[in-house]
């Protein structure tokens, strides 16, 4: 068993030499180049093994990956990171101009999206001849409805969209994992046939107001201390510290009080990207502190997308399922459509809307290691594996076909 610092050792190994020779000869964008490399380096050694059953090297690197865990990593590690450096640079005002229409989808859209996923796999599975309980299949809407913010905002680092229409897909993927989570957290109770857990309407709204209004305003506590704290001092490297302080410590206490640890970032970030340069950082700092972000984005996005990518190692997905993991597919990307042309459809009276918005949001809306984390961390029950089979599926779809091709689809269908 590799220790811990072994084990840091071989991932940065591995994404630096993966991420030279997609520069060098793909010429991906690095994260999705990444999680090419990381899928077709694990189906090469599955391959491996089944023409040399007697080769140990599927089951040495494998036993390396499996010594990760990715719910722990990306959940309560690598998120809170990405997260606030992603709010670090959003234009508040910008965000705030289109706060219904975030607010909308990130929540009634979210919901709409659940139910649809839920009752299509259902009926699905049924004629599949796999059936799976709709208490499991209403589990899986909820992890794959939300949009992955570190996914999304990764790709629109490299595709240029309109102003409002990208604040409508960063503002979205940044808070809809609030209500997702309250989502999917009550549905696996359900699911699970827990005896605790909130399950009636009232218990909804208190687990929700707890979790995303209780985020929200720690984030705003959080990062109003940090940004006095910055305010009186002129000092780049203890700045930088605040920020790291900021974002550990509000995630963690988030956690512990069992509020949203990313909305909670999230508000802090944008409290300090907004009000930060020009009232509390010297031009010297603001540089050296979103620099610093910026490469810390860099290098986990890298880090978590070869690890999606490797991941099928210890999946080993169960093939018995047919081709409902594929129907998942279309069936996600239906339900996006839906949940976004309906909320569309009712504010465009009085928010407006740039062409195109609706085909962009549906094909924009990528999923990622938010879904596949919480695909792992539920109980070892029979649905597990179909669960994570059609997770998987989706996940490597949205980003690798979708972020893909995205821009030509931005510039066929917007102003």
């Amino acid at each position: 068993m590799l220790s811990p610092f072994e084990l840091i050792a071989v991932l940065l190994v591995l994404t630096a030499a993966f991420g030279w020779l997609n520069s060098r000869f793909l010429g991906l964008p690095d994260t999705v180049g990444l999680l090419v490399m990381g899928l077709a380096a694990s189906i090469v050694l599955l391959l491996v093994e089944l023409s040399f059953p007697e080769t140990a090297l599927y089951q040495d690197l494998a036993g390396i990956i499996r010594q990760v865990d990715f719910k722990r990593t990306v959940l309560e590690g690598m998120l809170a990171f990405l997260l606030f450096a992603g709010a670090l640079h959003v234009n508040l005002s910008a965000l705030r101009s289109r706060a219904w229409a975030v607010g909308v989808m990130a929540t009634f859209g979210v919901l709409l999206s659940t139910t649809i996923v839920a009752v299509g796999l259902w009926f699905a599975s049924d004629l599949l001849g796999v059936p799976v309980p709709l208490s499991w299949c209403f589990v899986f809407g909820a992890l794959i409805s939300p949009t992955d913010p570190v996914a999304v905002l990764s790709t629109l680092k490299a595709v240029e969209v309109p102003q409002s229409l990208e604040m409508d897909m960063t503002g979205e993927s940044l808070f809809n994992d609030g209500v997702g989570v309250v989502i999917f957290t009550i549905a696996l109770t359900v699911a699970a046939g827990s005896g605790h857990g909130a399950t009636g309407f009232s218990g909804v709204a208190e687990l929700f107001a707890l979790e995303a209004l209780g985020g929200a305003a720690l984030g705003l506590a959080a990062g109003f201390a940090a940004y006095k704290a910055m305010k009186q001092i002129d000092n780049y490297s203890v700045e930088v510290l605040i920020s790291l302080g900021l974002v550990t410590g509000a995630y963690a206490l988030a956690s512990r009080l069992e509020m949203s640890g990313p909305i909670a970032v999230v508000v802090a970030g944008l409290l300090i990207g907004n009000r930060g340069p020009g009232h509390a950082m010297s031009d010297l700092t603001e540089r050296y502190l979103f620099g610093f972000w910026t490469l810390a984005d860099e290098i986990l996005n890298s880090i978590l997308f070869l690890l999606i990518g490797l991941e099928v190692l210890v999946l080993r997905l169960d093939t018995s399922y047919g081709w409902l993991p594929l129907v998942a597919v279309p069936l996600v990307l239906g339900a996006r459509f839906l949940s976004v042309s309906l909320p569309v459809l009712v504010l465009d009276r009085w928010t407006p809307f740039v062409r195109g918005t609706v085909p962009i949001l549906t094909w924009g809306g990528l999923r990622g290691g938010i879904s596949v984390a919480l695909a792992l961390s539920i109980p070892e029950v029979e649905e597990k594996s179909i669960i994570l089979a059609a997770t998987y599926v989706v996940v490597v779809f949205t980003i690798i076909v979708q972020g893909l091709t995205l821009r030509r689809l931005v510039e066929r269908v917007a102003p």
